[in-house]
């Protein structure tokens, strides 16, 4: 796979792989088939592997530690701190004091099974907390060769300035995809590349329905949570549909799949730009793969602005918006 470069210097693979739903959200985990999907797409040249202490919650790192004994000098290993929460699941809220900065750095290494983390993201803005006391306190640890790279997570343009200002951030990541064109819009894309930052979509297969495969929540285990999402729920779960539908018209115009277009889309929009799209299985993975090999015209995305342009998904992206962009 061909390789990015996030910030100034920090040199991936062109996509990572999305770890969380390895262990949460979209049903029970298979631990064997997900090492063996880790393991399988260190052999196709993915780099990135993104986690979160509070997928899980916690057993997620546990997971990818397991996962890369012995290949660690493989990986650009990036998790996330700021949603709190206890074993059982219960949320605490957003966290993003220093002293817990530091706190859940030391765990995450704990579970981890490493001596630094490569890119470490604040998960969510903590409003109660200055954004220059979150970095300073991330700053400190890179100064003690705990982290080497800082990123954030669902900011807004004025917060990603304030904590560029105290410590480079090497990466921002936010959901982008087809269906999520809000960094286009609302001046998160246009901040991050005039300050030289990169760029990591979440989601850039929009939950998994860009791939054609979801067509109704009887496709979704009963403890996935895009039953209660409201993308999901009702004439939005249609009209979006409707929308899989045109792409899947234009990939089979194409000769590729649908999650490779709306792929390919995403990796269209600038070389500072890496998707990490999620899988448990390798056969999924390695048809994202191959996305990397597809180029797109000038046709291309202008069939898929006409479909997707910004604005046209039903529903909010989240149920509780309250916690992004902030």
């Amino acid at each position: 796979m061909r390789t990015r470069t996030l910030g100034q210097d920090l040199v991936v693979s062109a996509q990572g792989l999305g770890c969380m739903g390895m262990s949460e959200f979209y049903g029970p985990g298979d631990e064997a088939g997900s090492i063996a999907t880790i393991h399988r797409a260190l052999d196709l040249g993915v780099s990135l592997l993104d986690t979160a202490d509070m997928y899980g919650p916690f057993t997620n790192e546990e997971l990818l530690g397991r996962a890369l004994a012995g290949r660690r000098d493989q990986v650009v290993l990036a998790t996330k701190f700021g949603n709190e929460r206890l074993p059982d699941g219960t949320r605490l809220g957003i966290n993003g004091t220093p002293d817990y900065v530091r706190r859940a750095c030391e765990a995450s290494l704990r579970r981890l099974g490493v001596d630094h983390i490569d890119l470490y993201y604040q998960h969510r803005v903590d409003t109660s907390t200055p954004i220059e006391d979150t970095v300073g306190a991330m700053a400190e640890l890179v100064a003690e060769g705990k982290i080497r790279h800082l990123g954030l997570s669902e900011a807004a343009p004025e917060t990603i300035r304030r904590a560029h200002a105290v410590h480079p951030i090497t990466a921002l990541q936010t959901e982008w995809s087809l269906w999520t064109r809000d960094p286009e819009t609302n001046g998160v894309l246009e901040t991050v590349r005039e300050l030289g930052m990169g760029f990591v979509p979440y989601s850039p297969l929009g939950r998994g329905i860009l791939s054609g495969a979801i067509r109704s929540l009887d496709d979704l285990d009963p403890t996935d949570f895009r039953r209660h999402h409201p993308r999901f729920q009702g004439e939005n779960f249609q009209k979006n549909l409707d929308l899989v539908d045109r792409v899947a018209e234009l990939a089979a115009a194409k000769g590729v799949t649908p999650s490779q277009l709306a792929l390919a889309w995403v990796l269209a929009r600038g070389d500072d730009v890496v998707p990490i799209p999620g899988t448990r299985r390798t056969a999924t993975l390695a048809e994202n793969v191959a996305a990397d090999e597809i180029s797109l015209g000038p046709e291309d995305l202008a069939g898929l602005d006409e479909v997707f342009p910004p604005g046209a998904t039903a529903g909010d992206r989240y149920a509780d918006m309250s916690s992004v962009h902030r």
